[in-house]
Formats: C-alpha cells, sequence, structure tokens
C-alpha cells in the first residue's frame, strides 16, 4: 500500500549513493483546487511539486527552497515553495514540518509536448532561505532539456553540486518523483553511481504513481542491500495571513496607503497561492497605522 503524502529516504550500502521517494495525493489536490489549471499545465505543475519536496530533503536546514520557472512560451511562471520547519524533539535536523505550496500563470491553449513547447526559452532559478539571519542562496540557469527533470540535470551539472538525478510522475490524483544523488569520498564500489542511475532510468510513470516505496526499491535495487528510513508527512500550507497583509501596508505607508484607499475605496488582497481573500477599509488602515504609533508600555518588575 502507498503511504500517502510521505517521502521516504534511502541509502544504498557499502555505495556513495542515497536518494529519496516523494508521493502526494491530498497535497497535490490542495494545490490543484486553486485553480482550474490546463492539462498540460496541471501536469508539469505536478512534477515541480514533486520535485521541490525531493530538493527540500537534500538540504539540512530550518527554511524555504523555492523552484521558479519563468519562460516566453504559454506558461510564463511557475513557483513551488518547500518549507520545512523546525525538527521535533527527538528527530534530526530535517525532520521537521515539511509544507508545500505552488502555482503557475499561463495564457491561451497550452500544448502538451516538451519543456520549450510550453515554456518558450527562459529560466530556472532554485533559491534557498535558511532564514533566522542565515545566507540566502539562488541558482540560475537557462531552461533546456525535454523535461524538468532533465531541466534539473543540466541545473546540478551546472552549478557543480553534487551529482543529483530526478525521475517525475504526475497524475490526477497524485504525483510522485524518485531522486538519487552521489555523496562525496571514496568508496568500495566505484561502479555504483552508473548502475543505480541505469537502473533508476528503468522507471516508468505508472510504477512511480502506483508502488510504494519499498516495492518501488525492490524492483529497482532488489540485488542491492537498500536501507529504508522511517515515513516523513508532507503537507499542504500558506503562510499568508492577515497580520502579513497588514505588515505589508505598514511597509508602503500611511501617506501610500490613504491614496490607494481614497482611490479604490478599500484595499483588496487576494493570495494566489491559497485564494485567501483580505479586505481593509479606512478604518482598519487607520487601526493599523495606530497601532504602530502606540508608544511601548514600560515594563513593571513584581
Amino acid at each position: 500500500m502507498i503511504e500517502r503524502d510521505s517521502l521516504h529516504r534511502f541509502l544504498i550500502e557499502r555505495t556513495h549513493v542515497r536518494g529519496e521517494w516523494i508521493h502526494l495525493d491530498a497535497t497535490w489536490n490542495a494545490l490543484c483546487e486553486r485553480a482550474a489549471y490546463p492539462a498540460p499545465v496541471r501536469n508539469l505543475l505536478g512534477e515541480a511539486l514533486a520535485a521541490t519536496a525531493l530538493l527540500s530533503a537534500t538540504i539540512k536546514f530550518s527554511g524555504a527552497l523555492t523552484l521558479q520557472v519563468r519562460g516566453d512560451g504559454d506558461v510564463s511562471l511557475l513557483v513551488i515553495q518547500a518549507q520545512v520547519g523546525p525538527a521535533r524533539v527527538g528527530e534530526a535536523e530535517g525532520h521537521g514540518r515539511r509544507t508545500l505550496r505552488g502555482l503557475a500563470r499561463w495564457q491561451g491553449a497550452p500544448q502538451a509536448g516538451s519543456l520549450a513547447t510550453l515554456c518558450g526559452s527562459g529560466h530556472m532559478a532554485l533559491t534557498i532561505d535558511p532564514g533566522r539571519g542565515g545566507e540566502r542562496y539562488q541558482g540560475i540557469v537557462a531552461l533546456e532539456g525535454e523535461c524538468l527533470a532533465d531541466a534539473l540535470h543540466d541545473y546540478f551539472e551546472r552549478s557543480e553540486q553534487l551529482p543529483t538525478r530526478l525521475w517525475l510522475a504526475a497524475g490526477e490524483q497524485g504525483v510522485a518523483g524518485l531522486l538519487l544523488q552521489a555523496l562525496p569520498g571514496a568508496v568500495p564500489d566505484p561502479d555504483a553511481w552508473e548502475r543505480t542511475v541505469a537502473l533508476a532510468d528503468t522507471v516508468t510513470s505508472a510504477e512511480l504513481l502506483e508502488l510504494s516505496a519499498e516495492a518501488l526499491l525492490h524492483r529497482l535495487y532488489h540485488e542491492e542491500d537498500v536501507r529504508l528510513f522511517e515515513r516523513e508527512p508532507v503537507g499542504f500550507y500558506c503562510g499568508c495571513s492577515r497580520e502579513r497583509v497588514a505588515d505589508m501596508l505598514r511597509g508602503l505607508g500611511r501617506q501610500e496607503t490613504r491614496a490607494i484607499l481614497a482611490e479604490q475605496g478599500r484595499i483588496e488582497v487576494d493570495c494566489e497561492f491559497c485564494g485567501a481573500h483580505y479586505g481593509f477599509d479606512a478604518v482598519d488602515a487607520e487601526a493599523i497605522f495606530s497601532a504602530g504609533d502606540q508608544p511601548a508600555m514600560p515594563r513593571t518588575e513584581h
């Protein structure tokens, strides 16, 4: 039985190869409820969702990883963000709350085909933001390859990071993916990376979507010694809130906010990721800025 909305890490013993398996269904359906995506856009968005979840698990931090694709084709923008919360007591770093959100923008009637068919010419960016004063990193490459997995392979080759390969699949009810990564260091089996990648190249989309992690790894690597780690849950979550929109208005300033209200009567903000709606009238706006004008209350020791 497939474990829903789950990520599994695995290690191929006595080699320098590690991997991850992901399967998302409720998370995928929650994302798709936000817009009526045409099938080609939906499939690309699903592959990106699986890829971002897998890539977020390769980095040991609490923060955000964002995959962004921009092009001049029918699909002009695709954004998926994975957020990793602090690890719970007794869990290793990177095993905390893992949530996803995302969206795509398109025009016309996108036709199924290669990445270039959907997105045209453009670029792909991976942004890592550890938060809490950590150093933000962004890598950008030209958008190349037949599919998103090819583009990501090209990204890792160009960025001189650890050799990494992904296999992705999107269906009506779920998305899935497999990631392999070569770890640094000498090992007694120097051909392990080429062998494990060649075996993974035989996987089909149906197998990714329908087989459990255990069954898929047995199908691919029954002659290897594979250590499969415990399931990590993954879910859909958007961190937008009325308070965050209020902070945005404070950033605009009282004069600019009043000018918008004078022109429009109300300030209406819709979250593109989850569809939440936030409205502010003149009274709301004055309350936001009045609260900021209040002097801090002195602390009293008892």
